[in-house]
């Protein structure tokens, strides 16, 4: 939360300026572990079982501060939390496979790959480097890919998704086929405005589409900062 939002509610017995810069001085001193602030964060969810992952990238403006954030959030069922995070100094750029990548992995040190069920990321997480990572990391996952990138079939064959001759709401599924140069699961669907959901990853094509729709859990989050009481 904002300081200035803190400041009125942490002592009555002094004027809120005073609380603020009780504040300033405070982080300004201390360094924050944030290995043990995502500790903290896990007590609260299930100490057993597994865990979903989604990354997202947003941005805004905050005064003439333009802030770029690459998020990793965790949880189960509807509850999200933010787990690790990267400010991008990129201004409005796209994160690398490299940031994504390191990003991922203090989440691996945290939680240990045996509690990550499954990881899902948008448009902007793809890229040969990227999901080969994934998936060489023994990682379930599930990410949406532009419609741009192509299919390759097992002979060889390479095909867009606008050629599949699907219309609006129509499905297609293919077992194994390689999108960027990795092998996986492709799940296509065609929505309105030559519009695509389109899917890749390496859990059960059955319900790649469900699982899919819990990414929206990390917008949600990312509401919650920006408004909502935080007002980041």
């Amino acid at each position: 939360m904002q300081f200035c939002e803190v400041a009125q509610h942490l002592n009555d017995a002094v004027k809120p300026a005073s609380n603020e810069t009780r504040i300033q001085d405070f982080f300004r001193q201390t360094d924050l572990d944030y290995r043990l602030l995502a500790h903290l964060l896990l007590s609260l969810l299930p100490t057993t079982g597994k865990l979903r992952l989604c990354l997202d990238r947003t941005e805004w403006d905050f005064g003439r501060c333009q802030v770029n954030i690459l998020l990793i959030t965790v949880g189960r069922g509807e509850l999200q939390l933010p787990l690790y995070w990267e400010l991008l100094d990129n201004r409005s750029g796209n994160s690398s496979a490299a940031d994504r990548i390191a990003l991922l992995q203090l989440c691996v040190q945290v939680l240990g790959k045996h509690r990550i069920g499954l990881v899902l990321g948008d448009r902007e997480f793809v890229g040969h480097q990227w999901l080969k990572w994934l998936k060489a990391n023994g990682l379930n996952f599930v990410m949406r890919l532009p419609k741009h990138h192509l299919l390759t079939h097992p002979g060889g064959q390479r095909q867009a998704v606008d050629d599949l001759g699907l219309a609006p709401g129509q499905v297609r599924r293919f077992t194994h086929c390689q999108v960027d140069g990795v092998w996986g699961q492709v799940w296509v669907k065609a929505l309105a405005d030559n519009e695509f959901l389109f899917l890749f990853g390496n859990v059960g094509l059955a319900y790649m589409d469900q699982l899919y729709a819990k990414r929206w859990t990390i917008e949600q989050c990312f509401q919650n900062l920006k408004g909502r009481g935080f007002n980041l």
